[in-house]
Formats: structure tokens, C-alpha cells, sequence
């Protein structure tokens, strides 16, 4: 640093310092747990998915992936391993596409998975952008290259973050900092892996999940300014091939692994908005599920189930938010039939479940 002015160059040395001061930090007390289980302070964890299942996938145990969109993120995995006899991971993520989901399943595979459950919604095939150029899922941190490794530890919110994580484990602070978390501007403020975007536990059921909320999603989507929205993305060429890309060769690369694939439970109001605003996305849908019914049905490590045509839920208004999120009343009941088998796709009649469903959709007529 010759030349350079002292007091420059003691500037330039204390910000050196709070940065190496920083990213030290970081690696000691690893908010994300992706280096270690936490140990030195206790865990805390984000309803920042894309981000969080990259540190749970390093640092919990499990045998079962639990992968799905929104429509899978309510889970919990305490009742996933009470139904189904496993010790699961839930690795959903809201708004995700194949490309992502098979992403994170492949780690978390890597790590052990010797399961997987997947919620395979139709809309997870339409077109996105490759892996390596996601703008929203960090492959690099998953993968913990140098240059993921670095973003974690010379990131100034994982800084605070571990700032925040260490005076929460002062004894006198734990209790009110503990409570404080989920109003403050933190990411991992969860105590409990359980809760990592689970809905709380007095959630009231009735005032989320009812007829009226779904009718009017249903009025929503089709009005004739929105309606076009339903089509968005849904290309039946396209979306065939990202579930021969993201589906079927991640499912043939593992062999020894058991893909316990089902599709939701959407309400019927999703297919009939179709019928009578895009019609032409009601042929791609059902065109495309056919394929997919057809192809994993024949995959030996593969167990597909169908739920959608399950009238005594899906036409049950009551059970959903809008016309495909249900509520956690059928989330207990998707865990029971998996655990039955009772709705499992039969390889000799891959489409059974889907004729019965276009029926429905043909018969329907909406109730407003």
C-alpha cells in the first residue's frame, strides 16, 4: 500500500477487517446450516424455501423427499412421517417449475432419499428458464461451489442474520428475542423445522377454506380480462418435454428409489373454469396428464395415484382457498390415501381416473 495515505489505508484495512469479521460470522454460527446441524446456537429456520432447503438438505436427517408447489407447502412433516411411516424432508416450494423441483430432488437423493413423494402439479412442465440461469434458485449454493460459498458468507443479510441468531443465544435474550423473530425483518425466525411455511396451528380452517373464497376465484379467472391467464405458459409439445427431461430421466437415473407421485386434488372449479374460458388449456391438461398417467405408470420404481376425481372432495367447495389450494382437512386426506393406495393409478387402465374426470367436468355446472 506505498503511496497510498494513511488514513486511506487504514480505512481500507477496517473495512477489510469488518467484511473477513463478517463472513467469519457467518461460517461460525451458519444461519442455514450448510456447512453443519447448528450446534453452536440454536436453529431457526426461513419460509424462504429456495434458500432454506438448500441447508436442510445438508442438515437433516431423512430418508423421504417431500416435493411439490403450493399446493404441497402446508404439509407438515410430522404428519407426513405419522401416515406414512418415514422420516421425511419437505422440500416444496411455491411457485416452482419441473426444472427446479427435479433440481433439489436430485440433491436431496444424493444425501440419501431413498423416497419421494411428489405432488406433480400440470402447470410445474410449462416453459422456464434452464437451471444454471434461474434467477430464483441459487444452484451454486446447493451445489456449494467457491462461488456459492462465497455469496453466503460475504452476504451482508446472512451477516445479520448470524448477528441476530448469536444474541438469541444469550440466555437473557433468548425468550424475548425468540418472540420478537417473526416481526422483525429475519428470515429464519422459525424454531421448528415443523413449521418451515405450515399454517398455524389455530389457523382458523373455516375462514381460509370455504365456498364463497372459491366462487370467487372461480368469477375472478374467467372473467374475460383474466381469462386469458389460464392458458399462459401451457404449450403441450413444450411441457411433454420437460416431463421427459425433469421427470422421467431423473426417475430412471435412480432405480433404487421410490417415486410416490400423485396428482392434487384441484377442485373442480379449476377444470370447469378451463371449459368455459380456455377451452383449448382444457385439451392440453388433459392431453398432457394422459401422457404422464401413461408413461409413469409403466416406470417400475414408480407408483402414480390420481385424486382428482374424488367428488366427495373435489366438489366439496368448502375445502379449498380458491379453485386448486386446499385445506389442511385434505392435506390429512392425501396423506391417508397415499398410505392406502386406495387411489393408485392401475397400469393396465393408466387414464381411469382421467375419463372419470372429464365426465365431471362435462356434467358440472356452477352454482353461483
Amino acid at each position: 500500500m506505498q503511496g497510498i495515505p494513511t488514513s486511506l489505508r487504514h480505512l481500507l484495512l477496517a473495512s477489510l477487517a469488518c467484511v473477513l469479521g463478517a463472513a467469519s460470522l457467518t461460517y461460525v454460527v451458519d444461519p442455514l446450516q450448510l456447512f453443519r446441524a447448528s450446534g453452536l446456537v440454536a436453529a431457526f429456520y426461513s419460509d424462504d424455501t429456495r434458500v432454506q432447503n438448500a441447508g436442510l438438505i445438508r442438515s437433516q436427517t431423512f430418508d423421504t423427499a417431500f416435493m411439490g408447489t403450493s399446493l404441497a407447502i402446508h404439509f407438515r412433516q410430522s404428519d407426513i412421517d405419522r401416515a406414512l411411516g418415514v422420516h421425511s424432508l419437505k422440500l416444496a416450494m411455491t411457485g416452482s417449475n419441473s426444472r427446479q423441483q427435479s433440481f433439489v430432488l436430485e440433491q436431496a437423493i444424493a444425501r440419501g432419499a431413498k423416497r419421494v413423494i411428489w405432488a406433480m402439479d400440470d402447470f410445474i412442465f410449462i416453459d422456464a428458464a434452464g437451471i444454471e440461469a434461474d434467477p430464483y434458485l441459487s444452484v451454486d449454493l446447493y451445489r456449494r461451489t467457491t462461488k456459492g460459498i462465497a455469496s453466503y458468507l460475504f452476504s451482508a443479510a446472512m451477516a445479520k442474520e448470524s448477528l441476530f441468531a448469536l444474541l438469541r443465544s444469550v440466555p437473557p435474550l433468548q425468550e424475548p428475542l425468540t418472540r420478537a423473530a417473526p416481526y422483525l425483518p429475519l428470515k429464519f425466525a422459525l424454531p421448528n423445522v415443523d413449521d418451515i411455511y405450515a399454517l398455524p396451528r389455530d389457523f382458523d380452517v373455516a375462514s381460509g377454506y370455504n365456498a364463497r373464497r372459491t366462487l370467487a376465484a372461480f368469477t375472478y379467472i374467467t372473467a374475460p380480462t383474466r381469462s386469458r391467464f389460464l392458458g399462459e405458459g401451457y404449450g403441450y409439445d413444450v411441457m411433454v418435454g420437460h416431463f421427459e427431461r425433469d421427470a422421467v430421466d431423473l426417475i430412471a437415473r435412480y432405480p433404487d428409489v421410490t417415486f410416490d407421485i400423485y396428482f392434487p386434488p384441484y377442485s373442480i372449479l379449476q377444470f370447469v373454469a378451463m371449459r368455459e374460458a380456455s377451452p383449448a388449456t382444457l385439451t392440453t391438461v388433459t392431453d398432457l396428464t394422459a401422457r404422464i398417467a401413461e408413461r409413469l405408470s409403466q416406470l417400475p420404481n414408480v407408483r402414480l395415484h390420481d385424486f382428482r376425481a374424488i367428488k366427495a372432495v373435489t366438489h366439496d367447495l368448502d375445502n379449498y382457498s380458491d379453485v386448486i389450494h386446499h385445506s389442511p382437512v385434505v392435506d390429512a386426506k392425501v396423506l391417508a390415501w397415499l398410505a392406502s393406495g386406495e387411489y393408485r393409478v392401475d397400469s393396465s387402465k393408466p387414464t381411469a381416473a382421467l375419463d372419470e374426470l372429464k365426465m365431471q367436468v362435462e356434467a358440472y355446472r356452477v352454482e353461483r
